[in-house]
């Protein structure tokens, strides 16, 4: 493998820290559990941002390293896998697989954007959609997957007015990216948030705190994403034009069923799917945690007689490869909290108590938002940030709920190249002839969303989450 000028430069620099690292007279205070820990740390991370090796594979061998010099224990690096988390998200895909071979996601989709009457309208009706579906389908390149039969029937259904079908093309990648932390079941580095806190403060965030603090931040921001790809994409006169686009013009250009009643398999998805989210919701009323809420629900939806996908073809459908990633990369965020090596690497860093909450939230939010240019995987950008974050927080008396949740909402922004997140990557390569943006059009759309994404978050952190119970 021949590696780029920047992949040399990041590998030297990642191997000359790991060199200074293992050398035993240097860093007083650094013991050699921490020692070992920052080199793989830093080895994986180096490897997850400068080589196409899988990054799943990266973690799993980090996770083994750390448990072969007994930095970690076996219990330690395979409880991961059996975390409320993990199975929380396992059971989250199952249900998700319900809901898709149903065709529900598809026809209630179709029903609400049927009712637009303006091209402000479609597209504020279609991100409230998009925006809804972050409780059904978990992860966000399963919910680009699912929207992206609708946006072709969309397109089209308006195949004549092509800076209209663009602006579309852009809109669903982006409210899906944004609307993400609306749930703590909407991506995957969410779960590796929760359970870095866990490990390192002993504060728990269940799906019912989730929603309360993310709900908002993603019907803020996924809106007024859509009024920016409208000034980004189209004119005056293509925003004032007249759009009627009923359910029967999406059937037509629909594999699924979208028109008609409800049929059985249908009512009893809506019926499962609206009473497990009640459940999350109401978990501090009931007490039920929210991964055996997802662990009945699962089993409902994939029964015999009741169900509307058979239990194997719905396990099918579960990323196992995510999976295994977050649980390795929470068995390096346990290494780091436990062994100092997290504590020693921010007490190298110019804070203190006398550091304003505000200006570390700036900085934190700045490098989250921007961290996607180098780390590519939303997952690893949070197994690298999060934990520093936290311990950063801890040093500096801020909230490390609130730095936490600031950084992981602000890594949801990563519109500027097609390849920097799946749902971006899956949009920008639609079935010719069917227009779609350019790189041009995402760098466009990012340097107008980027500052304007990472204020929204600092903007909560400092002023809505603190009447919610979370104050920096």
């Amino acid at each position: 493998m021949t590696l780029t000028p920047r992949q040399a430069v990041v590998l030297c620099a990642a191997l000359s820290v790991c060199g200074l690292l293992l050398v035993p007279t240097n860093f007083d205070g650094l013991g050699a559990d921490a020692r070992v820990t920052l080199v793989v740390f830093a080895l994986a991370t180096c490897a997850w941002i400068a080589t196409p090796i899988d990054d799943t594979y990266v973690a799993l061998g980090a996770g083994l390293i750390l448990t072969v010099t007994g930095v970690t224990s076996t219990e330690t690096l395979f409880g991961t896998l059996g975390d409320p988390t993990v199975w929380l998200l396992i059971c989250a895909f199952v249900l998700a697989a319900a809901v898709a071979r149903s065709g529900l996601a598809g026809r209630a989709a179709a029903f609400l954007i049927s009712g637009a009457r303006t091209v402000r309208q479609l597209v504020h009706l279609t991100t409230a959609a998009l925006v809804v579906t972050a409780f059904a389908i978990p992860a966000t390149s399963g919910r680009a997957a699912l929207a992206l039969p609708v946006f072709l029937a969309l397109a089209r259904a308006l195949a004549d007015r092509r800076r209209l079908v663009v602006a579309l093309a852009l809109l669903f990648p982006t409210v899906i990216l944004l609307s993400a932390v609306a749930t703590l079941i909407g991506a995957g580095a969410h779960l590796i948030t929760v359970s870095v806190l866990w490990e390192t403060t002993g504060e728990r965030i269940g799906f019912h705190e989730w929603l309360l603090l993310g709900l908002p931040l993603a019907v803020v921001s996924s809106h007024l994403a859509a009024e920016v790809v409208l000034l980004v994409t189209t004119r005056r006169a293509d925003r004032r034009g007249p759009v009627r686009v009923t359910v029967e013009d999406i059937q037509a250009h629909s594999e699924q069923r979208v028109t008609g009643p409800l049929t059985q398999g249908e009512t009893r998805c809506g019926l499962l799917l609206a009473t497990v989210v009640a459940l999350w919701c109401s978990e501090p009323i009931h007490g039920v945690s929210p991964a055996l809420v997802a662990l009945i629900g699962a089993v409902v939806a994939t029964a015999p007689a009741l169900g509307t996908v058979r239990l194997k073809d719905a396990l099918a459908t579960v990323p196992w490869s995510l999976l295994i990633f977050m649980a390795m990369t929470m068995a390096m965020g346990v290494a780091l909290a436990e062994s100092g090596a997290a504590d020693w690497l921010v007490g190298g860093l110019p804070i203190g108590e006398a550091v304003p909450a505000w200006v570390f939230l700036l900085v934190v939010v700045g490098i989250s938002t921007a961290a996607h240019l180098i780390l590519q995987s939303r997952s690893a950008r949070s197994s690298v940030l999060v934990p520093l974050v936290v311990a950063s927080a801890l040093a500096a008396g801020v909230d490390p709920v609130a730095a936490a949740l600031a950084s992981t909402a602000a890594a949801g922004f990563c519109h500027t190249l097609p390849a920097s997140a799946k749902p971006v990557a899956l949009f920008s390569d639609v079935p010719a002839p069917t227009p779609t943006y350019t790189p041009a059009d995402l760098l466009r759309l990012s340097m107008v969303l980027g500052p304007l994404t990472a204020g929204l978050v600092l903007a909560f952190a400092l002023a809505v989450w603190p009447l919610l119970g979370v104050a920096p």
